[in-house]
Parts: structure tokens; C-alpha cells; sequence
């Protein structure tokens, strides 16, 4: 199991053997037609760009990945574990009208709904479970982590679909890695205090400092809810910036990431 790059001209983006049989994709910055420091493929609706290069862009991305853009569910992050269940009903939220509560997760199990997680460093992670046909997307930085947000998205989809968290598939995709998300004692202490000792693996002081795995963290959740198949990204936002956008190395004058899933319908 593991990631791939897809290529088609200038597009980039990954894809997970764990989420095969869905349409699905972890963008990079390449591939898009947003200018200047939104160069290329920002597809976040508030960093200032042109709403008509954001939608272009996600038409590029569409038609390369298989999903309509006008079929997209997008979250609000607030850094919490608020997951909504969604549906057709839904699509166009956020990129067609506002979204008007929080979330940081979906989950469906209707087909043709594009569930959508912005990043820019924070942990995205993307749930499929190909025997009762339900996915899910989360948003995680490092206080969703600590609140095992993922973990939830899962039980989530075993609690509204009746998945079981065998057949749940994740993969969690590029974000700040360990080698570059320096935290003050805070960021350690809450994970131990969700996931106790166990969560030490995964956290390493230096001085004063600490540089913690949000990756594992996040495997973590998911394992405790039952979930055994994940797919890892090796990749660093922070490391690659020139490839992905990252928060920590430019701040706000920076675009944003998509992680998206979709079930297959009879319709493009």
C-alpha cells in the first residue's frame, strides 16, 4: 500500500492505494491558473484570489480526478471534532453558498458528493469503506488530532452507515511532518493527555522545544477506533513549500490545499 503522484501536463496531485475504487486526490500547489503568490493551483475561496481562477482550478483538478466541482461539499475549520453527515442535498456548500456552522468532517454514503478538506500544514485524512459504499474527510491540526478526530469520523461512519472499522480504509496525507512542527509544551501535553504514554513515540523534546508526528498521531486515533488499513504520505508541507502550501514557512500569503473523496455515481 502507499501514495502515488498523478501528472496530467502541469496538474499534480496524489492518490492512496487504501482509497482505490473512490475518485479521489491530495492537490499540490501545481497545475492551476492562480497568479502571483497564489501560484497555481489555489483552492481555498478566501485567500484573496479570483473567484474565477479558484473555479477554473477546480475544473482542472475535476476532470482530472473525476468529479464535478459543482458537486463539492466543503467544510468551515474551526480546529474542532464537529463532523457532519451530508448528502446530494448539500453539494454546492461552500463554493456555491456560504457554509454556516463549523465542521472539520463529512462522512456520506451517497455517491456523485465530493467531500472536501482544505489544509495548509494541518493533517488531512480521507475514510473509505468499499462494503457498505461510505467515506468520510477530516480536517486535523494538532487540536482535532488531539481530540481524535479522525478516530470519530470513523466511528461516525460505523454509527450512520453501519460500517464496520475493519473494512475502513484511511489515508493520511501530506502535512507539516515531524522534522519541522516545533511546539511549545502545550501541543505534547494535550497529546498525552488524549492517547497517554503511547503518544510519547511520537513527540520528541529538544531544549525547550518539542517536534511532534501528527501523522502518527492521527494513526493512532484511527487504530483505536478499529481501523488497521492506512495509507501514509511521506511528504512534509513545511520541507516541500515550493510544492505544497504551507502556513508555517509564509503565513497568510499562502493558498490552500484540498483533500477530496468521492463514491462513484452513474454521472460524471
Amino acid at each position: 500500500m502507499g501514495f502515488y503522484v498523478n501528472r496530467k501536463g502541469t496538474l499534480e496531485y496524489l492518490t492512496a492505494d487504501t482509497l482505490e475504487g473512490t475518485a479521489h486526490c491530495f492537490s499540490t500547489r501545481f497545475g492551476g491558473v492562480s497568479e502571483g503568490i497564489l501560484a497555481s493551483l489555489n483552492l481555498g475561496i478566501h485567500r484573496g484570489d479570483k473567484p474565477e481562477n479558484v473555479m477554473k482550478n477546480y475544473h482542472i483538478l475535476g476532470e482530472a480526478v473525476g468529479f464535478d466541482p459543482m458537486h463539492t461539499v466543503f467544510t468551515r475549520q474551526v480546529h474542532s471534532d464537529i463532523i457532519d453527515r451530508v448528502g446530494q442535498q448539500d453539494r454546492g456548500r461552500g463554493l456555491l453558498v456560504p457554509v454556516d456552522h463549523g465542521c472539520d468532517g463529512l462522512v456520506t454514503n451517497e455517491k456523485n458528493v465530493v467531500l472536501t478538506v482544505f489544509s495548509a500544514d494541518c493533517t488531512p485524512v480521507l475514510l473509505y469503506d468499499p462494503v457498505c459504499g461510505a467515506i468520510g474527510a477530516v480536517h486535523a491540526g494538532w487540536r482535532g488530532t488531539a481530540a481524535a478526530i479522525a478516530g470519530k469520523a470513523a466511528r461516525k461512519m460505523c454509527a450512520e452507515f453501519g460500517c464496520k472499522p475493519e473494512n475502513i480504509r484511511a489515508a493520511i496525507g501530506p502535512c507539516i511532518s515531524q522534522c519541522c512542527f516545533e511546539t511549545d509544551a502545550d501541543v505534547p501535553e494535550a497529546m498525552l493527555a488524549a492517547f497517554g504514554d503511547v503518544a510519547n513515540a511520537a513527540i520528541r523534546p529538544l531544549g525547550h522545544k518539542y517536534y511532534v508526528n501528527l501523522k502518527e498521531l492521527n494513526a493512532i486515533a484511527l487504530r483505536r477506533a478499529g481501523v488497521t488499513q492506512i495509507d501514509i504520505a511521506e511528504e512534509c508541507t513545511a520541507c516541500e513549500q515550493e510544492r505544497f502550501w504551507s502556513h508555517r514557512r509564509v503565513g497568510a500569503q499562502r493558498g490552500s490545499l484540498a483533500a477530496m473523496i468521492m463514491l462513484r455515481g452513474d454521472t460524471p
